[in-house]
């Protein structure tokens, strides 16, 4: 089984390329091996990295073992002098990458669910169009817009590429912690966007390198994950003078959380009828800022 949350947390920020880490490591080839003559301090330090990166990768998997968890969500949002905080919680099913969620941003509660890779959101006080309570998006028909192909939501299929993005000199232990009442080891990754499935499109919105930070539990577990990242236009927009066109840079930081691990889940799409499917719509807004 592999970790799938790529789902939730491409939907739940609302960035597909931060999402893509999500699912980042699964099983896959071990680590690099270092030259017999290298100094025992040298040997030591690096079996060390292997070790930390290592259990990194197998944190995905690990996590998935548990079928299900509790997830809360934080994500601060800044552009052109702007914040917006959003806070989320719900529920994951790891297996199935569907979800459901309580989010609340700008003093806006949001109910959503992810289920077979179509988002479904219902909003407070706001109507979809028809005067539907629910408004979806198909994740797929989008990521595919975007060039990253059906990996951007998670295809478990790939995670040995997502894999390929971490190596061993790119981990770093930084200390341990306890989250909500558990050990946990704190690591700092430095994941190369050029290795992940649809990196050259990525790399021109996100650079070289997406920095990202892990908290593993004595199971090896995720209990925590943060992905810091600055989000440029692409240079189709940057190149128009006309500031509506949206902001040329944001900023973005995902802290999601995992706890209670098996917890029954049980996510279900709202009726047909009570949905305004906004894929289209959502498509032709990021064509006019891309």
């Amino acid at each position: 089984m592999r970790f799938r949350s790529t789902k939730v947390g491409a939907i739940v920020t609302a960035a597909a390329m931060g999402g893509v880490v999500l699912s980042g490591c699964g099983d896959s080839s071990g680590p690099q091996s270092k030259g017999d003559d290298a100094p025992p301090s040298a040997s030591k330090g690096a079996d060390a990295q292997e070790q930390g990166t290592t259990k990194v990768r197998a944190a995905y998997d690990k996590t998935a073992e548990a079928g299900s968890a509790r997830t809360t969500i934080r994500m601060e949002l800044s552009a052109e002098g702007k914040t917006i905080m959003s806070d989320g919680k719900g529920v994951i099913d790891f297996g199935r990458g569907d979800s459901v969620m309580t989010i609340t941003a700008q003093d806006k509660s949001i109910e959503q669910r992810v289920v077979d890779q179509v988002l479904y959101q219902k909003v407070s006080g706001q109507k979809a169009p028809g005067g539907k309570p629910w408004f979806k998006i198909d994740l797929k028909k989008a990521a595919a817009q975007q060039g990253l192909g059906n990996q951007q939501i998670g295809d478990p299929a790939q995670t040995a590429a997502y894999a390929k993005a971490i190596t061993d000199k790119d981990v770093t232990k930084v200390g341990t912690e306890k989250i909500g009442g558990s050990d946990t080891t704190h690591y700092k990754v430095s994941v190369d966007v050029s290795k992940l499935p649809g990196g050259e499109q990525m790399s021109k919105q996100l650079g070289s390198t997406l920095p990202m930070q892990v908290w593993l539990d004595d199971e090896g577990r995720l209990r925590r994950q943060q992905i810091d990242m600055t989000v440029k236009a692409p240079a189709s927009a940057t190149a128009q003078p006309d500031k509506s066109a949206g902001p040329q840079q944001l900023r973005m930081s995902t802290v999601m959380g995992f706890s209670d691990f098996g917890t029954e889940s049980d996510v279900e799409a709202p009726s047909a009828g009570q949905v305004a499917d906004m894929t289209d719509k959502a498509l032709q807004g990021s064509r006019k800022q891309g």
